[in-house]
């Protein structure tokens, strides 16, 4: 099935009050897992490189992102492309050449007229090659070495009438909120601000976004999607479905040196993992 774009994806679930999966990837087995995870209940999905996934390919996009392409144009389901988190501007003039429809542009640990400066010059850049662009606004945490911010610190939230000014003086086409959550959370105990969320959802006339969700309950996400969340990322929790099976075959097996049978197993945890957050939000 031909790429389709983030933008497509998030403004239809947006419209049905449900929210597009969107998953970070690292290793094709992340990319096989989320896409037949998705294929599984004929559901589309969005596969994410971080610019943090780049620095570990040895700074390079183009392997990871030309197997995602591929493996996404093979799919029997919509899958979009996406350039997650970048704060290099190299890195973002690479999107349109290797195949992303849409960026995240990463300047919210920048003071607010900073981070307005920087993501209106990306907006504007990005726009001009046919990008869908997200942005976010009060600092998520956790994410480029960042520690989770105090829930009820300066900045740590998302405030509702500087988000419309925001979204309106960038340009961008969708807003990641910091309403409770962070980023790398390997226990699901983050609480959300939902009186926040109405009021953002209601202030905010672009999608809203939710980072840092595999430390998110399940009955705090799909409050959060009937709230107005229309994209949800999530990384950690396809990483803790892939080490813990690992971690428990190769114990079991301490003699297995054929990487395909722990890979495989790894694989097939984070299947799983990802239809239930697919499920989870209403496909």
């Amino acid at each position: 099935m031909p790429l389709v774009t983030t933008g497509e994806l998030v403004t239809r679930a947006a419209t049905t009050r449900s929210a597009v999966a969107a998953f970070n990837i690292i290793t094709l087995e992340h990319v096989e897992a989320v896409i037949t995870g998705a294929e599984s209940l004929d559901a589309p999905v969005v596969l994410q490189v971080s610019e943090n996934a780049v620095k570990f390919r040895y700074g390079s996009l183009l392997p990871l992102a030309r197997a995602a392409a591929v493996a996404a144009e093979r799919a029997a389901v919509p899958v979009a492309l996406h350039l997650d988190h970048v704060q290099s501007d190299d890195l973002l003039r690479q999107a349109a050449d290797a195949g992303f429809g849409s960026v995240m542009y990463d300047a919210a640990h920048l003071p607010y007229a900073e981070n307005l400066a920087a993501t209106r010059a990306a907006a504007d850049w990005a726009h001009s090659q046919g990008l869908w662009v997200e942005a976010e606004l009060g600092e998520v945490g956790g994410k480029h070495g960042r520690p989770p911010l105090d829930a009820h610190a300066p900045g740590a939230r998302t405030d509702p009438a500087e988000a419309r000014a925001f979204v309106t003086d960038s340009g961008v086409d969708a807003l990641a909120v910091a309403i409770g959550s962070a980023h790398a959370m390997t226990r699901r105990t983050a609480t959300l601000d939902h009186d926040l969320l109405k009021r953002l959802a209601t202030t905010v006339d672009v999608p809203l976004v939710l980072h840092g969700s595999s430390g998110v309950r399940d009955d705090e996400l799909t409050a959060a999607v009937a709230g107005g969340i229309a994209k949800v990322n999530v990384g950690t929790a396809l990483n803790i479905a892939m080490t813990g099976a690992i971690r428990e075959f190769l114990a079991a097996h301490p003699e297995a040196v054929d990487s395909r049978k722990y890979l495989g197993v790894g694989r097939d945890a984070m299947i799983e993992a990802a239809r239930r957050i697919i499920q989870l939000l209403g496909r």
